[in-house]
């Protein structure tokens, strides 16, 4: 059994930044109600896989579980606008990232019942460094890109938290096959339906095996400096906003899927 994580709801803005630098992650509790957790979960279940947008759609048939992962949920419904910019969670977005900053995914992930445990790693490591260097007070790397992790279920070791070693973030490098990180150990993110786990792209993570019954179901919002290019395919301009849906954005959910201002490069 491997230990819960400490998630600390810190009161201010302040507390929480610092939170995603000091431990690579913030707790934010309690940012969906229980009807909007059941909204977001029938939106999602309802999706269909697109091949050509690099969705998933592994069956038990074919792969031993449902494992279901779709990109660009904003582009698929209207009802996702609204996880763009969630009160509670774009302010520490936009306190890491700048005011400009951009979402450069969000994706609907589903998997079941014998999803196997992943390798720790990380999602991208932008500086590969000496932990001396990064651990010098001087030095503060900024944050290039996080990920908000919608959680839409009482999370049960058996039905297969995300796990993170704390403060990993400040080791320089990815974990190559290492399970621990100056004595830190894995600790897994045991949360409630409706809350929101925020962390760093360097921090050392897995998600772990499904061994329960049910399916798991989780939105991911990444969130990145303006200059960080967002990902959304198809390529070459085979990705197209549906005009729909973007006549209902918000001028803050508009920048946050790409129109911005002039600005370096442009």
């Amino acid at each position: 059994m491997v230990d819960p994580l400490p998630l600390i709801a810190y009161d201010t803005l302040a507390e929480q930044t610092e939170a995603l630098y000091r431990d690579g992650y913030a707790y934010l509790p309690g940012i969906l109600t229980s009807d909007q957790v059941a909204k977001l979960r029938d939106h999602m279940d309802a999706l269909t896989p697109i091949s050509e947008s690099f969705d998933k759609n592994g069956r038990p048939e074919d792969v031993g579980f449902i494992n279901k992962h779709i990109n660009n949920a904003f582009n698929r419904h209207a009802h996702f606008l609204q996880f763009l910019d969630r009160p509670g969670v774009i302010e520490l977005a936009e306190a890491i990232h700048g005011n400009d900053c951009h979402c450069i995914g969000m994706t609907a992930w589903m998997t079941g019942p014998g999803r196997p445990d992943q390798n720790l790693h990380t999602d991208w490591l932008p500086l590969s460094l000496p932990a001396d260097i990064l651990e010098d007070s001087r030095v503060r790397i900024p944050i290039f890109i996080t990920t908000a992790h919608f959680y839409l279920d009482d999370i049960s070791e058996a039905l297969g938290p995300t796990n993170f070693i704390p403060g990993s973030h400040l080791s320089g490098r990815s974990p190559n096959g290492d399970t621990t990180w100056k004595g830190q150990t894995e600790k897994s993110i045991m949360c409630n339906a409706g809350d929101v786990v925020i962390f760093r792209s360097e921090v050392w993570h897995r998600g772990t095996a499904n061994t329960s019954d049910k399916t798991r179901f989780l939105l991911q919002v990444h969130y990145a400096k303006r200059m960080i290019t967002q990902k959304y395919p198809p390529y070459l301009n085979r990705f197209q906003f549906d005009p729909e849906i973007l006549e209902q954005a918000t001028p803050r959910q508009r920048r946050l899927m790409g129109d911005h201002k002039s600005s370096n490069y442009d």
